[in-house]
């Protein structure tokens, strides 16, 4: 049976009520998505019938988490809604409590600065390093700031029951805690009360709400419905606050990029369905293209991050992407953007797939956690762009450059070929030692150039395969602790199942 009229007066009274009963700032969850939608829309316009000195006496702050690889179209969605929003709530006549905030991950923890500069493998079930730092990190500082600032916050989400029988398990059993009425405690944060509004509501009932009743900051829901149909059939991107909550992956508008399916049907759909997303066309195959398992292992070295070499079931545990795997990648991101800048739909033209705080983040992680002194990514920029990158730091010109990058690679072929890591080797110790050259720097030098030794103490993976083995034989002969994964027969093993030891 579909919602009535009377249950959204109540549920609006309800809304009022919670909202006069004391000064705790709201915070509501908005994604853009159905759900979302809802929840605020029921909020607003059960606010707008209170007088204005009731309807002021606090701030309902609107958050939307902006993972910097949403996709596009839901992207430009929210920034517009979020306009109209701001634009609305501060008309003088008819003034809102409303503030919004566009919420970001700080560039050290955004998904390029990880996979392109740092080489993380890109995000699976058994390494799946993206969530926490681009959805959970940033809407939890914002409301762990207002908590410290205020004492308590109410957060309000669209999550409904119906969504899973795992979300209806985990709703039930906060609301046999809760502490005021309507009011669930938060698992995870202090001091942070959860209103749900919307928790007893079917699909059903969101859209006939949201067909039935205005958008009150003038953004179109039938627009929304049409998004939603030339989709798939899944459930919007949630707020993000704990690492419960289901990934975008399962969710229709979720990051472009996301590798926790196999396929992005909701991006697929949206192209098939409607030839105006044709430019969309190369981002799907560049995220089909990083997310390969069957390439994936030959484009990583066969060494953890930390230079040691790991066994699990049979094979070497491989780490980060290697550097040319990083390059490329980046190459293909600037030259797809540079692509819709030019010639993508007129409100797409200023689009930027990968910030200029982030390239100078991976540029700066390149040159001093790499210690790749050929520093490429300048050129790499302006090759594709056609222009130079505003950078927020400098290197010294007595610094050594890509000729010397050249130099110490061929001389390293020429005389040892066989020693596949001599380069690399080298150029990371003469990189410490020429950033250490100033007396005062020299704490460290020594352990910094033994550890490079020690990641380089392999021939090849063939020769880190053999020591790895035959450390685990001899601690299994001497009767010793080891790890009895590392040994499993090549047939148990899963594509996903070595990537979770980084």
């Amino acid at each position: 049976m579909s919602i009535t009229k009377q249950e959204i007066n109540n549920l609006s009274d309800i809304v009022k009520r919670l909202y006069l009963e004391d000064d705790v700032p709201w915070v509501v969850g908005y994604s853009g998505g159905k759900d979302s939608t809802a929840t605020l829309q029921l909020v607003w316009l059960a606010l707008s019938e209170l007088p204005i000195e009731q309807r002021m006496k606090k701030t309902v702050h609107v958050i939307s988490t902006d993972t910097l690889v949403e996709s596009p179209v839901v992207s430009k969605w929210v920034e517009i809604s979020l306009k109209k929003m701001h634009d609305i709530a501060n008309d003088k006549s008819n003034p809102m409590p409303i503030v919004t905030h566009r919420l970001t991950p700080d560039y050290n923890d955004t998904f390029w600065v990880n996979l392109l500069g740092r080489g993380y493998p890109y995000p699976r079930p058994n390494f799946r390093w993206c969530t926490d730092r681009l959805k959970i990190k940033p809407s939890n500082t914002f409301v762990q700031n207002m908590v410290s600032t205020f004492g308590e916050v109410i957060l309000l989400l669209g999550t409904r029951k119906a969504e899973s029988a795992k979300r209806a398990k985990t709703m039930e059993y906060y609301e046999k805690h809760r502490v005021r009425e309507f009011l669930s405690p938060n698992g995870t944060m202090q001091n942070e009360l959860v209103f749900s509004p919307l928790e007893n509501w079917s699909d059903d009932d969101v859209w006939l709400f949201l067909m039935q009743y205005n958008n009150p900051w003038g953004h179109s829901n039938k627009d929304l419905l049409t998004m939603y149909r030339g989709a798939t059939a899944d459930g919007e991107c949630p707020l993000v606050m704990s690492s419960d909550t289901p990934s975008c992956g399962k969710s229709r508008f979720g990051c472009w990029v996301c590798t926790m399916v196999e396929q992005d049907k909701s991006m697929a759909a949206m192209i098939i369905n409607d030839s105006e997303k044709e430019w969309m066309m190369p981002l799907l195959e560049f995220r089909n293209q990083i997310g390969d398992p069957i390439a994936d292992r030959d484009r990583r070295d066969f060494r953890r991050m930390t230079g040691t070499a790991h066994m699990f079931r049979g094979r070497l545990v491989h780490g980060p992407y290697k550097k040319e795997v990083r390059e490329g990648w980046l190459r293909k991101l600037l030259t797809i953007q540079t692509k819709i800048n030019h010639s993508g739909p007129d409100e797409f033209r200023s689009l930027k797939l990968i910030t200029n705080g982030e390239l100078n983040k991976i540029r700066q992680i390149w040159l001093d956690e790499k210690h790749e002194f050929d520093d490429s990514l300048p050129s790499i920029y302006k090759e594709v762009t056609g222009q130079n990158l505003e950078f927020t730091s400098n290197r010294s010109e007595a610094s050594f450059g890509k000729s010397e990058w050249e130099l110490l690679s061929e001389v390293c072929h020429d005389l040892y070929p066989d020693e596949r890591l001599l380069f690399e080797m080298t150029g990371h110790i003469i990189d410490i030692e020429r950033k250490s050259a100033d007396f005062k720097k020299r704490r460290g030098v020594i352990p910094g150039v033994e550890n490079q030794i020690k990641r380089s103490f392999f021939k090849d993976e063939d020769d880190a395969h053999r020591y790895a083995m035959e450390k685990v034989q001899r601690k299994k002969d001497m009767g010793a602790s080891y790890d009895q994964k590392a040994e499993a027969e090549d047939s148990q093993i899963n594509l996903f199942g070595d990537e979770e030891d980084l």
